[in-house]
């Protein structure tokens, strides 16, 4: 073993903090953390292995530590800003980070606010006691990752029904949202209050179910056809729109172009985005292309509606052809490796 005598950066005095203070404590600190974090602390933890740390370092940390939990409820007058500034230039800005988070999260008023630091797992086990109109309006309030997280885990019979009420969850009155509030205030952390806002539907519950691998996804879609089709259809066509076609690589978008006529093309290409057409063109050979932009030019104009028809045939292929496993549309959930 050997002594340790070097000065000590924060990421050090952090991981000498968390090992003096034992492992649950130590996990509990580290669900808060962003892999990097993690990563950083666990590097400084291993370069300390078989290192004997006298007890005045490990007091003296304990001390600073203190006196910088001291100073945060001196300080309120001057702001967060002020806060922020100090604690980085005591601990180092890797220390400082997981301090400041938390105490942003508790000065946060928007309703369900706390449950943005809470575990998935945790807040799954606990919602799915709940009525699943309380839980789809809870999972309306969080960011989309997090929602597919929970729903995947949740039961597969209430999946379904859980998107279904949030894509019609509409305008929600503020006491609605209060009530609630108070009520997870006492379970799981303070919470504030917000007005009445719009909240799930159908954008909301299409960019949820991005997040969602294929079999969960096609879980709740075969229940939710049942419940709605139309529904279903309405957020299927949310989740992948005609300019999504850019998230294809150039072998899928080959596949898509064997499969579609060129009256279609040429209508869809009308109102689509310069990444969108050249991609397109550069896939087909260079007279395919130039006929392609001719028949574009001797259109004329068309309508609308006639254009985004035309955009929901190529759209139709290419989900036949995703579902086929002939392409692969990016921005999907899921942890496919693509070999």
């Amino acid at each position: 073993m050997t002594m340790l005598k070097k000065q000590l950066d924060g990421p050090q005095k952090a991981a000498i903090f968390l090992m003096a203070m034992g492992d649950e404590f130590t996990q509990h600190i580290f669900k808060g953390l962003t892999d990097h974090e993690i990563k950083l602390l666990g590097k400084r933890m291993a370069t300390l292995e078989d290192v004997t740390i006298p007890v005045d370092v490990i007091r003296g940390i304990m001390d600073e530590f203190q006196r910088m939990s001291s100073q945060m409820s001196g300080v309120t007058g001057k702001g967060l800003g002020y806060l922020k500034e100090s604690l980085v230039s005591a601990l180092g800005p890797e220390k400082a980070k997981p301090i400041l988070d938390a105490i942003a999260q508790a000065t946060d008023k928007a309703a369900f606010s706390s449950l943005k630091g809470v575990d998935s797992s945790i807040l799954m086990d606990y919602l799915k006691g709940e009525h699943p109109q309380t839980i789809a309006l809870v999972l309306a309030h969080l960011d989309h990752s997090k929602t597919a997280q929970i729903l995947k885990e949740l039961p597969e019979k209430l999946q379904p029904e859980i998107i279904y009420r949030m894509a019609n969850l509409g305008m929600v009155p503020a006491g609605i949202i209060e009530d609630i509030d108070n009520v997870l205030r006492k379970e799981i952390e303070a919470m504030g209050s917000m007005e009445s806002k719009k909240l799930g539907g159908v954008e909301t519950v299409a960019e949820i179910m991005n997040h969602l691998d294929h079999t969960t996804e096609n879980n709740i879609f075969a229940t939710l056809e049942e419940m709605d089709a139309d529904l279903a259809e309405s957020i299927r066509q949310k989740m992948f729109v005609f300019e999504d076609l850019v998230l294809i690589d150039n072998r899928g978008i080959q596949a898509i172009l064997k499969e579609i006529t060129n009256e279609d093309l040429a209508l869809a290409l009308k109102t689509a985005s310069e990444a969108l057409r050249s991609l397109i063109l550069k896939n087909m050979s260079s007279r395919a292309s130039e006929m392609l932009l001719e028949d574009m030019e001797a259109m004329g104009p068309v309508k609308l509606s006639d254009v985004e028809n035309a955009q929901q045939n190529i759209v139709r292929v290419a989900r036949k052809l995703e579902a086929a496993g002939k392409i692969v549309i990016g921005g999907k959930g899921g942890e496919d490796v693509l070999v």
